[in-house]
């Protein structure tokens, strides 16, 4: 392990998380102005073998994984194969069906495109079968008209995005993250894990006590991605806990409408509440379908970690998130000037998935109330349970964290954004 002795704060929040039993096992890095900073780890990576995390162990990041396939398709924009203001069907014909002739590639990498739901249950047959799923959701009319509001594309966002990139250049986003970025980068980052790598990639379990206010948002989710794959159900949370089991406040019966975020804090909760609880919701619709849930292990099965969905596939380990960061703010992924125009905020405000207020760039989460950052030149993406990558050109920062204890959260955890605070702290 590494730790630069200016940023021995860092390293005192790594342990403290261990000591007060917030963590199984965990991985934290930091390069600052190019250069490696942190580079820590601990504990165990499969509590039921008792395999310590090494070095090297990968871990399943869940969400961090759109930021990935957000720079694929930027740097087939650089190379004028793509243009984010062309329709979809200029790329992808059949896309044009149930009225969506006129949505944009934008609107896909800003979760504009209302088609954060596969309307009919994908069946497990599918799941490594991108183009397939990806159909489905071409068949499809928005659920409102595309650019005049946001919600969260939760797994669809990776397929829409993903056939895009197939159709202009014939391969897959992993294949092209392997080519392109992991490979010439020698980054620890896999869409779509080979065998060997899944053998040494890190076991989610489940939280056993979810906690409602787990967020400084108070953020949580009945999602049916449950990643331990236990007592799986529609309406599950990712701890697997049954509704009416996690504590909910009380007032989650409020009446109001789905999809409408804003006012109050303790009334966007209760409609949060409301919505987890609710296994035909739009929330638990958008990331429980393909459901993880369906196989034995959830996340940690081998079928997912190799499917490379691209929005929520990547393996990495905390070393190989923070570097994919460190390249693109050195330029070494993307010309300065394109990775400054995906991160102008192309939404901002209310999510009608998530209920809170969202920001999105292209692709790229911006500082927001699921995005909580101390510099507004911050971005990145993080991932379900508190896995985070994090890029702050302002700071010359680049920033990954991976575990395989899931907080019940969708996006962040305490844990994570105490790691951030205190690396921003010790500048």
């Amino acid at each position: 392990m590494h730790c630069d002795p200016r940023f021995s704060r860092v390293r005192e929040v790594f342990e403290r998380n261990f000591a007060d039993g917030e963590e199984l096992g965990a991985a934290f890095a930091v390069y600052l102005n190019g250069e490696p900073v942190v580079d820590l780890w601990d504990g165990v990576a499969d509590r039921h073998t008792g395999r310590a995390w090494e070095r090297d162990t990968p871990a399943f990041a869940y969400s961090c994984t759109k930021a990935l396939t957000a720079a694929v398709l930027l740097r087939l924009v650089e190379q004028g194969l793509v243009d984010v203001r062309a329709p979809v069907a200029a790329y992808w014909p059949e896309f044009a069906a149930g009225g969506k002739e006129a949505v944009t590639v934008e609107h896909l990498l800003s979760h504009q495109a209302g088609l954060p739901v596969v309307a009919e249950p994908v069946p497990v047959e599918e799941f490594e079968d991108q183009p397939a799923i990806a159909a489905r959701l071409a068949g499809q009319e928005p659920l409102w008209e595309p650019g005049s509001a946001h919600g969260y594309h939760a797994l669809t966002y990776g397929f829409l995005v993903g056939e895009v990139i197939r159709r202009v250049t014939g391969k897959s986003v992993g294949e092209l993250v392997a080519a392109e970025i992991a490979g010439p980068l020698d980054l620890e980052l896999w869409v779509g894990a080979p065998e060997e790598v899944i053998a040494r990639t890190a076991r989610l379990k489940a939280r056993e006590r979810p906690d409602v206010t787990e967020t400084p948002a108070g953020e949580r989710t009945s999602a049916a991605d449950n990643p331990a794959g236990e007592r799986p159900g529609a309406a599950e949370t990712p701890a697997g806990e049954r509704p009416g089991t996690t504590g909910a406040p009380s007032g989650a019966g409020t009446g109001a409408t789905e999809g409408q975020a804003g006012g109050r804090p303790d009334d966007v909760l209760a409609r949060m509440v409301q919505a987890a609880l609710d296994p035909h919701s739009l929330m638990n619709r958008a990331l429980g379908n393909p459901g993880m849930h369906l196989l034995k292990g959830g996340a940690n099965n081998p079928v997912i970690l190799r499917a490379g969905w691209p929005a929520a596939g990547v393996v990495t380990t905390a070393r190989g998130l923070a570097g994919f960061y460190r390249a693109l703010i050195s330029g070494d992924l993307l010309r300065q000037e394109t990775l400054t125009e995906a991160l102008r905020p192309r939404v901002n405000g209310p999510d009608r998935v998530l209920l809170l207020d969202t920001s999105f760039g292209l692709g790229f989460m911006r500082p927001s109330l699921t995005f909580p950052t101390p510099s507004p030149t911050a971005f990145g993406h993080s991932g379900m349970g508190g896995s985070i990558g994090w890029g702050d050109p302002g700071r010359g920062l680049a920033i990954g964290y991976v575990m395989n204890r899931m907080a019940d959260a969708v996006s962040g955890n305490l844990r994570a954004l105490r790691l951030v605070q205190s690396v921003y702290d010790s500048l």
